[in-house]
């Protein structure tokens, strides 16, 4: 490409074809449907929808082969907030030089037509500049701000000779507009490294209240053991005291290997409803996937249901990408009218959305039969669910 007007000619071209990808309209996927939520035929975020300007250099002096400066790799584990009458979200985009930054996206629909903003997000360093940040939870709390709490990577320093070795915390943010962030210290703990903190969106006996993921390691949790809870009693110093695990990991369930709360719980009438991924460890690998449990409204640290069985694992191209096998989410809104969006991503590459309602959501948790752990248990269980349906199927001929 050596002239300008073929400059030119390819500069429409990307501009066109963007477009179309930004406008695609998204229709939910019938085939398969389970009763309890909807997922769709498209990706709602991808590399593919990051601003062509944040990639291209479109100066015919300095780029004269039109090509990709700043490449995109993935877009995905996005946090999600109600914005007026728009949906954000404010994913985690990976570059090509591997490190992550932060963007917000929007949408009327909340389901196609994400839009990002001009510029990725400027998140304010600490004294100890991160490396990376990701993984990034919104939470509306009831102190009036907006905060953020995501994973600040930094190399582990006692390691020198090991280039991949890490420390994870909790990184911690407030804003107003989503634009402006002031950065706050980072979580302080007596776990050595933390990931999927999760900021409770309203005071509890006057403190702040975190969920956490005590770790012994960057990926191994160790001792951990599961979901804790921890009070804060102030923001701007935000060290978590009597810290505890609430949701354990357990053997030869979902949640095996490890798992970590999702987004900020929606509050209903029967309590705290959780959204979060549980890991096992199979012949290929890890596999991530979601599930939900029901936390007490007045005692929100007490666990009072759970069915313990995946309520979202990845399926067809979403088992494929950077990470495969893995479906992750910390972003998801309710509306006044109880429709829900569940903003999940798959193999750590894309953004997909389900939707459903609260009500549907109220159902399966109280209803949905809970693992009796072990197999002939189980097998008894599913037993006397298909005796129940004969009743019904019988009840119906005689009448």
């Amino acid at each position: 490409m050596k002239t300008k007007e073929a400059f030119d000619r390819r500069r429409l071209e990307l501009i066109r074809d963007h477009e179309e990808w930004l406008n695609r309209e998204n229709q939910k996927v019938e085939e398969n449907y389970n009763g309890i939520f909807h997922r769709y035929k498209h990706t709602v975020l991808s590399w593919k929808h990051t601003p062509l300007s944040w990639r291209y250099d479109f100066n015919f002096e300095t780029n004269p082969y039109l090509m990709e400066r700043l490449e995109i790799n993935t877009v995905f584990n996005a946090g999600a907030i109600a914005w007026g009458d728009k949906i954000l979200l404010m994913p985690r985009i990976e570059a090509n030089d591997v490190k992550s930054f932060f963007g917000v996206a929007e949408s009327t629909t909340g389901v196609d037509g994400f839009r990002f903003w001009p510029y990725p997000t400027i998140m304010p360093e600490t004294s100890n500049p991160d490396m990376n940040v990701y993984d990034i939870r919104l939470v509306e709390h009831e102190d009036g701000w907006i905060y953020g709490i995501f994973c600040a990577e930094r190399k582990d320093l006692s390691k020198p000779h090991d280039t991949s070795a890490a420390i994870a915390s909790s990184g911690l943010a407030r804003t107003k507009d989503l634009i402006h962030w002031e950065r706050l210290p980072d979580l302080i703990s007596k776990s050595a490294q933390q990931r999927n903190c999760v900021l409770h969106p309203e005071f509890v006996d006057g403190k702040y209240a975190f969920y956490t993921r005590p770790m012994d390691g960057f990926i191994e949790t160790g001792g951990g053991g599961g979901i804790g809870w921890a009070w804060c009693q102030d923001i701007q110093n935000p060290v978590l005291e009597e810290e505890r695990v609430i949701e354990h990991k357990k053997y030869h369930t979902v949640k095996e290997v490890k798992n970590g709360l999702g987004p900020a719980p929606l509050k209903t009438d029967i309590g705290w409803l959780h959204l979060a991924h549980g890991v096992r460890r199979t012949a290929a690998g890890l596999r991530y996937v979601l599930y939900l449990f029901l936390c007490d409204l007045e005692e929100p640290w007490k666990v009072i249901k759970q069915p313990n069985r995946h309520f979202i694992a990845p399926q067809g191209i979403e088992r494929v990408g950077d990470v495969s096998n893995v479906t992750f989410s910390n972003g998801w809104v309710m509306r006044d009218n109880g429709e829900v969006f569940i903003y999940y991503a798959s193999s750590d590459t894309r953004m997909h959305v389900a939707t459903t309602t609260i009500d549907r959501l109220k159902d399966y948790i109280l209803h949905t039969p809970e693992d009796q752990g072990r197999t002939y248990a189980n097998v008894q269980q599913r037993i006397a669910f298909i005796k129940e349906n004969e009743l019904v199927k019988e009840s119906k001929q005689i009448g």
